[in-house]
């Protein structure tokens, strides 16, 4: 009796000690769980350039079950806050969705070495942070194109959000692409200092139509939905950015730069889980399938085969290399 009584509690206690091994095994998984953070500069569902970061998060979550945080509408004298919180608490991999946060990133990384930090469009880098740079202004000469050629005043219009190296590149872009339609053109240009201001970049959009503007583009995120909000007020065309925009204004968005974020985030996610990560600067263009130009939705019948034949073919030498965009960071006249 005793015998058995014994067996069975020895049978018990290994029971129990598995149990709890097992417990212990869940817990360790748990606490190991990436942790990845994404700091915007705007609203999530702004359907432009923080939706497609936001899409890329929302993505790596659910194909790689990481926790996931983000930040909305964080201005540069916030940032360095932003990403020292999350570093604080233990994120992995913290992303600064924009050229402005490169240099806080970078203060920051300094402080918290195990972490890993990231910056889209930015030029900055150090031992544990990695700028993704993309090249939009491959998209935005195929914009500037498709508006001297849809243009009956001669005169187009494109609004920028802050004048800095990755909003400036596209401008500078859309007017080369512009020019190499119509080289008589005039593109009327303006920054309206903002990502989030949709008042703001209405107006600037108003101020061009009023010069005689007869298609808006624009690069400003948020403050970007003005400008097509303006030129549907107006009946005049329009180009979108970042995000097929078309949903907004239908009869007045031709088509839009298109930049796969979501891939870039994925990237990074994956790097860090194997990793990896090394911090650096890389650059990613049409030939990786970052960047591109949306389709013509409802526009397909009404831009004439001609123009977009000639935007496919200038596309095509673009992805082939035997035609580079011209990389201008610095505003031009």
């Amino acid at each position: 009796m005793k015998k058995t009584l014994l067996v069975a509690c020895l049978v018990l206690l290994l029971g129990m000690t598995a149990l709890m091994a097992a417990g212990t095994k869940e817990q360790s998984v748990a606490a190991d769980k990436m942790k990845v953070a994404l700091i915007l500069s705007g609203p999530a569902n702004d359907q432009g350039w923080n939706a497609v970061a936001f899409a890329g998060l929302k993505e790596a979550e659910e194909k790689y079950g990481i926790e996931t945080a983000y930040s909305e509408n964080v201005g540069i004298a916030d940032s360095e806050a932003a990403f020292r919180d999350y570093a604080a608490q233990g994120y992995d991999l913290i992303i600064g969705h924009g050229f402005q946060y490169g240099d806080p990133a970078v203060r920051v990384a300094a402080q918290f070495p195990k972490a890993k930090f990231m910056a889209i469009e930015s030029n900055a880098s150090s031992d544990n942070v990695a700028s993704y740079v993309m090249a939009c202004e491959q998209a935005g000469y195929l914009m500037g194109m498709l508006s001297a050629s849809m243009s009956k005043t001669g005169t187009i219009g494109i609004v920028g959000g802050f004048e800095q190296p990755s909003i400036t590149k596209v401008l500078e872009a859309y007017k080369l692409g512009a020019k190499a339609v119509n080289p008589s053109i005039k593109v009327l240009e303006a920054y309206v200092s903002s990502f989030t201001d949709v008042a703001l970049g209405k107006e600037a959009a108003l101020s061009m139509a009023d010069q005689g503007a007869d298609v808006l583009s624009h690069c400003a995120n948020q403050a970007g939905t003005g400008v097509i909000k303006a030129a549907e007020e107006r009946g005049l065309l329009a180009t979108g950015d970042s995000y097929d925009q078309n949903s907004i204004a239908p009869s007045t968005v031709m088509a839009s730069t298109v930049y796969s974020v979501p891939a870039v985030v994925m990237t990074a996610v994956e790097k860090v889980q194997s990793g990896t990560y090394e911090g650096g600067v890389y650059n990613l263009g049409m030939k990786d399938g970052v960047v591109d130009i949306s389709g013509y939705n409802s526009f397909e019948d009404k831009i004439p085969q001609a123009v977009k034949d000639l935007i496919a073919d200038t596309r095509a030498k673009i992805l082939d290399g035997s035609f580079v965009v011209p990389l201008i960071e610095t505003r031009t006249n």
